[in-house]
This record gives C-alpha cells, sequence and structure tokens, in this order.
C-alpha cells in the first residue's frame, strides 16, 4: 500500500495495524463496523448484522466450555490467543497473533511456531466443525533479509502473515465502500 495514494489511506480494505494497535479499537473505528459486548468475548456488526465474534485469552475457553468442549481433553496447556476472530459466514476461527519489533528479540522464533498451534487450534475446534487460520500480522521489522526463511516456513505451513494490514475480504468479512 502505498501511504496517501490508491489503495493506501484512501480506500479502506481492511485494518491497518501501528504498534500496540488494538484489533476490536480497529474494527470500532472502521466505516460500517461497530463492536459490541456479548455473554463471551465481543461481537462484530456490520451495518447492524453480526459477522463476527472475538474471543481473547481465556474467553476462547469459556466459549468452548459453554459449547460442551473439554480443552483438557484434547490439549495438554491453554495457548492464549491474542485475538480469536469467529467469522460466521465462513464458519472459520482466524487466530490473529500481532508481533511488532524495532530490535530482535524472541519474537523471531515465535514466528516458527504457528504450525503447531494452529494444529492445536484445530484439535480444539473440530468438534465444533469449525475451521481454523492463523495469520501474523507483522512489523515491518520483519521485511529483513534476514525473516525470510521464516516467512517462507509460515507459508510453507499453511499459516499466513501480512505486514501492518489484514485484509478484510481474507476473513471473509465485508469490505466498506
Amino acid at each position: 500500500m502505498i501511504e496517501g495514494g490508491f489503495g493506501g489511506g484512501n480506500t479502506i480494505t481492511g485494518l491497518r495495524f501501528e504498534e500496540k494497535t488494538d484489533l476490536l479499537e480497529l474494527f470500532a473505528a472502521t466505516e460500517g463496523y461497530e463492536v459490541q459486548s456479548d455473554r463471551i468475548g465481543k461481537k462484530i456488526l456490520f451495518d447492524n448484522y453480526e459477522v463476527a465474534k472475538c474471543y481473547r485469552k481465556h474467553d476462547l475457553y469459556r466459549f468452548l466450555k459453554a459449547n460442551g468442549v473439554e480443552w483438557k481433553k484434547l490439549i495438554s496447556k491453554r495457548l492464549l490467543p491474542d485475538d480469536a476472530l469467529y467469522v460466521i459466514h465462513n464458519n472459520t476461527l482466524f487466530v490473529i497473533e500481532v508481533k511488532f519489533q524495532k530490535v530482535a528479540g524472541s519474537v523471531d522464533e515465535k514466528l516458527q511456531t504457528c504450525d503447531f498451534k494452529k494444529k492445536q487450534y484445530k484439535k480444539l475446534m473440530s468438534q465444533l466443525n469449525i475451521d481454523v487460520e492463523y495469520i501474523y500480522v507483522l512489523s515491518d521489522w520483519f521485511k529483513k533479509p534476514e525473516y525470510k526463511d521464516s516467512l517462507d516456513y509460515i507459508i510453507s505451513v499453511g499459516c499466513q502473515y501480512y505486514f501492518e494490514y489484514l485484509p478484510l475480504h481474507k476473513l471473509g468479512l465485508p469490505v466498506p465502500q
């Protein structure tokens, strides 16, 4: 995306992340979208229709319990997602992990865990017949040549990544006009 150009700030086809950006705040600030509290997690509405639910950290396990899924019988240790976005239209849980770096650190190796985590989330969702996708939203720091192998690996195991941006259409969510 070119800042200030076509496909950049002039059109909204996705959510634009910056350091310490909150996914729910981005939805609430996007034309046509609204975020409401729900019994478990948050509801995401577009033009007053519920299109998704967001479960953070322990909310995901409250959702599983409410649906009769005993997570301890499926995996040995809880995974606590930054955001687990259940998109109703395509019956898919998108686990979204936001990783912003300014210096080398432990996040480097965390990028190499997506395959394992996606498989664990698939185990959790299997009884509910919900598909799972695993997506990283990365800062431009990860465009450096030394991350090429990690980024290639993410794609090779069926996970996804985007730089400071999350396209709504890739999630199956409406794109504002």
